[in-house]
Parts: C-alpha cells; sequence; structure tokens
C-alpha cells in the first residue's frame, strides 16, 4: 500500500523534473532463455541494439556505479531487474544494505534460480519479486534452470511476491489461473501474487499473446480470484484497467514516474521498461494498470489524480531541460 507521505514525496520529485522510480537492469547476464522475454528482444535498448551488445558491470564498479546513480537521481523506489540480478549476487549483497540506508524502497525482480541471502528475509522497505511462468509443467519447460523444485527451495524463509506473465495458452485453459492461484495462495512464503498480460510489441505474432476475447476471459477470472484468495494483490480498479490500458507512454504513469537504466548504467530504455516499440493498446504490465487505477482516483472539482500527475509530470519535464545535472551521461 502507497503511504500519502510517499505520494507527497513522488509528486514534489515530479515538480522538480525528477522521477520518483528507477528501474535498473544490473546486468546482461542470464542463465534462463524464456520465449518471449522483452529484455533481450531486437531493439529493447534501442533500434538495432539488444542487451546483449551492452557493456555491463561487475564488482565494485557495479556497486559504485549503482550507488551513483541512485545519489544523482533520487528516487524514491530503486527496482533491480535484468538479465537476472542474481547473477550479480556478491554486489547485492553489498549493494541492498548500501541503497536502504540511502532511505530508497529497494525491490528486486529475480528468477530465484539461486539462493536468496538469509540477510534478506525480513528487511524492512525492501521486496523480493519472483517470476513464476505458469503452472509447474509449464513454468520448467520455459524456465530451466529457475525450476519449480529451485524456487520453492530458494524462497524457504523469505516472504516473497509471485508475480506470474498471463499468456494466451494459460487463458485458454478452464481453471488454470485458479489452480495457479491456489497453489501459491496456500505456500507461507509467499505474502502477495501479482498478475501481468503478456505484452508485445507492435507487429509481434506470438503464440503467449493473448486473443481479445482471452484477455476478457483473464479479467473475468481475475475479478473472481479476487475474492477467493487474499494473497492475490489485484484490486478491482487495477484489473478494470486491463481492458482499457493507456494508450501510449505519453499517457502512462508508470511510463512518465520511472527512469528505466541498462547494464551499462548510462543507457536509458524507453519509452518504457519493455523499450522497443510496445504494443500500448495490448499492454499488460502490473505497475503500469496499477498505477493507471491510481491515476482514475476522483478529487474534489471533478479532476482526477491523473490530471494533478500528468499536469505535475509536464511541469517538471519542462524544468528537467534547465537541470542537465539531473540527466543520465551519455552511453559511452
Amino acid at each position: 500500500m502507497v503511504s500519502t507521505h510517499d505520494l507527497v514525496r513522488a509528486w514534489g520529485a515530479l515538480l522538480r523534473g525528477k522521477k520518483p522510480a528507477l528501474s535498473i537492469e544490473i546486468t546482461k547476464e542470464c542463465p534462463l532463455r524464456c520465449p518471449g522475454c522483452y529484455a533481450f528482444a531486437t531493439d529493447h535498448v534501442g533500434r538495432g541494439l539488444d542487451l546483449k551488445q551492452l557493456h555491463d558491470l561487475r564488482g565494485d564498479a557495479l556497486v559504485v556505479g549503482v550507488t551513483a546513480l541512485v545519489r544523482r537521481l533520487r528516487p524514491l523506489h530503486v527496482s533491480l531487474v535484468g538479465g537476472d540480478p542474481l547473477v550479480r549476487y556478491h554486489e547485492l549483497e553489498v549493494l541492498v544494505p548500501r541503497l536502504l540506508a540511502l532511505g530508497v524502497f529497494v525491490q528486486i525482480v529475480t528468477s530465484a534460480f539461486r539462493p536468496l541471502p538469509a540477510a534478506w528475509a525480513g528487511l524492512d522497505r525492501f521486496e523480493l519479486v519472483v517470476s513464476v511462468d505458469g503452472l509447474a509443467p509449464d513454468h520448467d519447460r520455459r524456465r530451466q534452470p529457475a525450476t519449480y523444485a529451485r524456487i520453492l527451495k530458494h524462497i524457504e524463509g523469505h516472504r516473497v511476491v509471485v508475480h506470474c506473465t498471463l499468456t494466451a495458452p494459460m487463458a485458454r485453459r478452464p481453471g488454470y489461473l485458479e489452480e495457479f492461484v491456489q497453489q501459491w495462495s496456500a505456500n507461507p512464503n509467499i505474502k502477495k501474487i501479482w498478475m501481468s498480460i503478456f505484452t508485445p510489441q507492435r507487429g509481434d505474432e506470438l503464440a503467449e499473446i493473448p486473443s481479445a476475447a482471452e484477455r476478457a476471459r483473464i479479467v473475468a477470472d481475475l475479478y473472481c480470484l479476487r475474492e477467493r484468495y487474499p494473497k492475490l494483490d489485484m484490486p478491482r480498479g487495477l484489473i478494470a484497467m486491463f481492458a482499457q490500458p493507456p494508450a501510449s507512454p505519453r499517457e502512462c504513469v508508470f511510463a512518465r514516474a520511472t527512469t528505466i537504466v541498462s547494464a551499462d548504467l548510462r543507457t536509458a530504455i524507453v519509452p518504457c521498461q519493455f523499450g522497443g516499440d510496445p504494443d500500448c493498446s495490448r499492454c499488460g504490465c502490473f505497475a503500469s494498470m496499477g498505477m493507471a487505477a491510481m491515476a482514475e482516483h476522483r478529487l474534489a472539482g471533478g479532476l482526477t489524480a491523473g490530471h494533478i500527475f500528468h499536469a505535475s509530470a509536464d511541469f517538471g519535464d519542462r524544468l528537467a531541460r534547465w537541470l542537465p545535472q539531473q540527466k543520465l551521461p551519455p552511453a559511452a
């Protein structure tokens, strides 16, 4: 739950030309080869450029570089992604307490292919999100070596969020979503379950992309499941946004509120975390839908929170043109 204090701080950051959230692809390395992975798609980093072509950092250079980036951009929320961040687990053991000491909320998104440090269990303002691609047979086929067996072993003693990206094959099997939610809800190491819908690039024709009818079925199932499984952290307003996602990155609160930096700690990923040319009409990003739902909140005078956000972001964008020290350094 976002506190009023954090909302006020985020608003202040926007007005000063800063984005309150920062997502860092701290490594280009990943032991998985998941079909449809956006991070390794052509043009993710830029036209004709993918993540594997960047020079990433390791050791002290990574720790110092990430810390310096956070100090300069001063976000409220930092998400460490990849690749898989646990490829750099030695560096993370240093980075996590260092970033928490700066007063930011730290989130790590991982496949949990390797054990999670015991020191992370019970940390305040810290969150582990574990990606799980459906039920065990489907997940294990797509996400070797981060199998169900490894995940269950590695999350023992932690309280993690499970995140599943829903695909067309999942939507076609009756009861699939409930079986998934029921199974993970019963695990005491799981505190919340989040679900996204697979988001394609414009022009993509992939087996993972749900049809309009399958997307509607997913939405209907989520409405029902949230009533029966409290760990499914999907408010009604968020689910509703899957049926009417933001029309463009310019209209997406999450895209406008988040700076995404790739593995060289210099290259910005635009227009949002997916990079390239995402098909916003079929966006299924959990974070985007959550922030879009918050933007729909009605205020006095017929305004919404979204009106205030976009007006503040527009003002901050104009101000940022006069504050070059907040920008990323040019790519090497």
